[in-house]
């Protein structure tokens, strides 16, 4: 069974959350503040973590660049704000997706399961892709660059892996979006502006002058096919 953490101070949301999350057959724990949701991230190596950015003292945001210092362990926010800024820093920390309140429980079932499918799904396939100097074991989720691994979120994954596999095609951000999801969802095409901007902080020699992931202004990306 797969577990999840939800780091949530409303308790009547955080209960609502447990009650859908359990019937969608999750072991789920939940917690009220961000220093408990990181000693529980550590100690029970959740499979995913729910975070309300609007946490007292420990902010969601510095919860989030804490669990980035120690892992991949996939993130679905979730934020009563609506500004577009805020929503950007928590992908750019290492989010995987955002919800902002109020929210359907039955949307965030399947955010959650949206997310765990991109963990998971690549162990269907023995595939292994490279194109240049980047090669993805899909099965082990494992990337290198240069020789040099990688650790990538599993959105952050699916997306490198989505361009690899074909070298010089232009992807829209809506396209993009698609391929992460697996389904076309209401969401915003910045995201994945947000998710490029790590990866090629992740993977890239020089993240001014990008190698792998280029950009086609007014398009979208595309990976470098020579």
């Amino acid at each position: 069974m797969q577990r999840i953490l939800v780091v949530e101070d409303e308790m009547q949301i955080a209960r609502n959350l447990r009650d859908y999350l359990e019937v969608a057959g999750f072991d789920v724990t939940v917690v009220g503040d961000g220093s408990s949701a990181v000693a529980s991230a550590r100690g029970d190596r959740p499979d995913l973590i729910v975070l309300d950015l609007g946490l007292p003292g420990m902010d969601g945001l510095d919860v989030a660049r804490e669990l980035r210092r120690a892992g991949t362990t996939p993130i679905v926010m979730l934020t009563a704000r609506g500004e577009e800024s805020d929503r950007i820093v928590g992908l750019e920390l290492g989010a995987d997706d955002y919800l902002v309140k109020p929210f359907s429980p039955k949307e965030l079932v399947a955010r959650v399961r949206a997310v765990l499918r991109r963990t998971s799904g690549a162990t269907a396939s023995a595939e292994i892709l490279r194109a240049g100097d980047v090669q993805m074991d899909l099965p082990k989720m494992r990337a290198r660059v240069a020789g040099r691994a990688v650790d990538l979120t599993p959105t952050e994954f699916q997306l490198l892996a989505t361009l690899v596999r074909e070298p010089g095609r232009v992807f829209t951000r809506g396209q993009l979006l698609d391929a992460l999801h697996g389904v076309t969802i209401e969401s915003y095409e910045r995201a994945i502006d947000a998710h490029v901007k790590n990866l090629r902080r992740k993977i890239e020699p020089e993240v001014g002058r990008p190698r792998y992931i280029l950009t086609v202004h007014g398009v979208g990306y595309r990976f470098a096919d020579d």
